[in-house]
């Protein structure tokens, strides 16, 4: 079975915020996992919308796969690089501030028609 695939890493959003929109979409075809985040309104959706676009043009320009076939078969947002932040506080101390970044995959296949 083949396969087509597109990673975005070191996203500036946490992963776990991520997961919720990746769940979404988990399973779709394409025109309709497109039609979720267009009208989801978290942070996560513009930027998974632009690896899930990339997905459907590596398949179809690298693998000459049909679009309307396509389904997403995984997605998934890894932990990235954790920017580490301190915030003053009270009494002279500082307190940290982790800015989590992901790795967002999404795994394309073509489903057959039957």
């Amino acid at each position: 079975m083949q396969q087509s695939k597109a990673v975005a890493r070191t996203v500036r959003i946490a992963p776990r915020k991520a997961r919720l929109v990746l769940d979404l979409i988990r399973g779709k075809q394409v025109g309709e996992a497109v039609a979720i985040l267009n009208h989801t309104p978290k942070a996560a959706s513009p930027i998974i919308e632009k690896v899930l676009k990339s997905a459907v043009a590596n398949a179809e320009h690298n693998y000459e796969m049909d679009i309307n076939s396509l389904v997403v078969s995984e997605a998934y947002a890894n932990e990235g690089p954790t920017l580490k932040r301190f915030r003053p506080r009270a009494m002279g101390r500082a307190s940290a501030i982790n800015k989590r970044t992901s790795h967002i995959t999404i795994i394309l296949t073509e489903k057959k028609e039957g």
